[in-house]
């Protein structure tokens, strides 16, 4: 099981140094970082010998730095193949999809012939929305750039794991469900090591990472991620499950789908345990690591446009859940992401102004723990572990 963060934006132009922002996703506990590797920006004209990747067209160190500065730190990278050059889909925009399958094949043989050490790919990014993929059809998704990429990166990479899907909860306007765009995929003949996808809750304000989804409809939050498995399982056998991307949105700044810094920082650690709790799930990626300056785009960072450290920022060194509840005696599962933790969980409840210790818990040697205990309903508790404070949750 991997967590990890995605934030190009940050990592390529934040503040301080990349060494610096590196070893900020160090101290965190981020164990995979996925990033984008924009086609249309590698190739701007088209390649003489397109997979080769020493061709003079492809400009590759605009990202070298990134990638290799996290391989060298020890954080495990997953590329994501994205975006097409205009020469390469009739002169449309980054989101037309290829007019030739053979054309992308060809750049995801240079790709992995430049990174040969990256181990997981990810074939496009929410495919199934037509802002991102034109035409928007799981068969031309599928002949044109999932199966073209697998069989590319495969004959270069030994071991290498593909995802493929990619897809968002929800088709939106002229888009396609998740639910449809995966059967699509499966009638086309995907080929894929992993089902990626983008688990957002549909409506923030109602829905958790463990209830309020539709267990019938057409679309897939996280709360109804063991339905996605099923899928998963019966139209791609052995397939993982890999959550590309996640996050809630803060109000503020964002008023209309933004929660609370509490509900943010609670659901980052009941998204956490639904990962874990689901055997297919591999992966789960936080989406973002800092707010996005526009409004209209995403506040869902850790940190504020400022630089200021959310709940959300502590509750990602030290996720907890609240798992069950009977009575007065409740569940509490946990992890110890973050390397300054140490094995030791300190659980403790609030007592008017002061805390008091409810139990000692010894993690798992993979960094996980679980409690159970008596405790009224709503009262507030809090994990330390070492020198790490994790923010105060409040009990259903």
């Amino acid at each position: 099981m991997r967590f990890g963060l995605t934030d190009d934006a940050w990592l390529e132009n934040g503040p301080g140094t990349l060494a610096q922002r590196i070893g900020t996703l160090n101290s965190l506990g981020v164990r995979i970082v996925r990033f984008t590797v924009p086609w249309n920006e590698i190739a701007p004209t088209q390649p003489t010998a397109p997979t080769d990747p020493t061709d003079e067209a492809y400009q590759w160190s605009q990202d070298d730095e990134v990638v290799n500065g996290l391989h060298a730190a020890g954080i495990e990278v997953m590329l994501q193949l994205l975006d097409t050059p205009s020469w390469a889909n009739g002169g449309h925009g980054p989101n037309y999809a290829p007019t030739s399958a053979a054309s992308f094949g060809a750049f995801a043989t240079a790709a992995a012939r430049h990174y040969p050490w990256v181990k997981k790919w990810l074939i496009w990014d929410e495919p199934n929305q037509a802002r991102w993929l034109r035409p928007t059809s799981a068969a031309i998704y599928t002949t044109r750039l999932l199966n073209p990429a697998y069989i590319a990166i495969h004959s270069v990479i030994r071991g290498a794991q593909v995802g493929g899907g990619g897809s968002a909860p929800r088709g939106s306007t002229g888009g396609v469900s998740p639910i449809a765009w995966l059967n699509g995929m499966h009638a086309a003949h995907a080929r894929l090591d992993a089902y990626a996808f983008n688990p957002y809750p549909l409506n923030p304000k109602v829905e958790s990472p463990l209830s309020g989804g539709c267990k019938t409809c057409a679309t897939i939050p996280m709360s109804s991620i063991s339905r996605l498995s099923s899928l998963v399982a019966a139209d791609f056998g052995r397939a993982r499950v890999w959550l590309t991307e996640y996050g809630y949105q803060t109000n503020p700044p964002d008023r209309l789908l933004g929660v609370s810094q509490s509900l943010q920082a609670r659901y980052i650690g009941e998204a956490a345990y639904q990962a874990w709790h689901s055997a297919r799930v591999d992966m789960l990626i936080q989406y973002l690591y800092r707010d996005e300056p526009d409004i209209a785009r995403f506040q869902s960072g850790l940190v504020t446009i400022n630089n200021t450290p959310k709940q959300a920022y502590a509750a990602f060194e030290l996720p907890v859940a609240e798992v069950a509840r009977r009575g007065s005696q409740v569940t509490l599962w946990g992890q110890l992401r973050a390397p300054a933790a140490t094995s030791t969980v300190h659980v403790q409840r609030l007592i008017g102004t002061r805390w008091a210790s409810v139990a000692v818990k010894r993690a798992t040697a993979a960094g996980y723990w679980t409690l159970k205990a008596r405790l009224a309903p709503y009262s507030v508790v809090r994990v330390v572990s070492g020198r790490l404070i994790g923010p105060g949750l409040r009990l259903h």
